[in-house]
């Protein structure tokens, strides 16, 4: 059983030697835990530093393609490497590394396909009054388009069987969080949550230049998304 913890960044040679810093080394269960960087077209170190702390492969994007784009690429390597679970952590060092023993055991069991580790949105001080609402908002019409139960529908932080990746037809190149889970959802794939830990932030986010941008984008991936899988 081989696990690859793909990260897909854009300019994080700060903080990237925590997040690899954080992965685990070992499993129970699992033969070999390999860790793959995505660089969608940095123009700091990133490359440099992700071979200098750790990362068993290193793909660098001639151009800056998208969070979403980076995130396909990423699973397509991970495939082609030999990898039967498929986990996403973002290069920010949001999400916890203890805390992928709990997200692959789902599927380590055979009890689903994909999991979405959800975090704790009401105790995060950083998330304003406002953009819990919308999350909350955002996660309710989600479930109901895509047929799941999942709280955190916007978490990067995810696990996936390889072969539940290859039924995933992704588009977007501006996020993969929404459409992954909507595709997954109407195409039968056996979908868990967990809860998992989250650090401190260490920056803003890139994806939301400002609340209505966010908006619109993930209004069009949802409709589109759901359409796709309606034909």
């Amino acid at each position: 059983m081989k696990i690859i913890i793909q990260i897909p960044c854009y300019n994080e040679e700060k903080t990237l030697p925590d997040v690899l810093g954080d992965l685990p080394r070992e499993l129970p269960g699992v033969d070999a835990i390999e860790y793959l960087v995505i660089d969608d077209g940095s123009t700091d170190r990133t490359a440099v530093v992700a071979r200098l702390n750790g990362a068993h492969h290193v793909i660098r994007m001639e151009t800056n393609v998208g969070c979403g784009a980076a995130f396909n690429t990423g699973l397509r390597i991970c495939r082609e490497r030999g990898a039967r679970i498929i986990v996403n952590t973002d290069g920010d060092h949001q999400y916890r590394g203890d805390c992928i023993g709990e997200l692959v055991r789902p599927i380590m069991e055979k009890r689903a396909d994909m999991v979405i580790g959800c975090r704790p949105i009401h105790a995060m001080n950083e998330f304003s009054w406002t953009k819990k609402k919308l999350q909350y908002l955002g996660s309710a019409v989600v479930r109901k388009m895509s047929g799941t139960g999942v709280p955190d529908v916007t978490s990067g932080f995810r696990a996936f069987s390889a072969e539940a990746t290859r039924r995933l037809d992704l588009r977007s190149f501006y996020s993969h969080t929404l459409e992954t889970l909507i595709q997954a959802g109407r195409k039968g794939l056996r979908i868990d949550h967990v809860p998992v830990r989250v650090n401190p932030p260490t920056r803003e986010s890139r994806l939301i230049r400002s609340t209505g941008h966010y908006l619109w984008r993930s209004t069009l991936i949802i409709l589109l998304s759901y359409y796709r899988c309606r034909r």
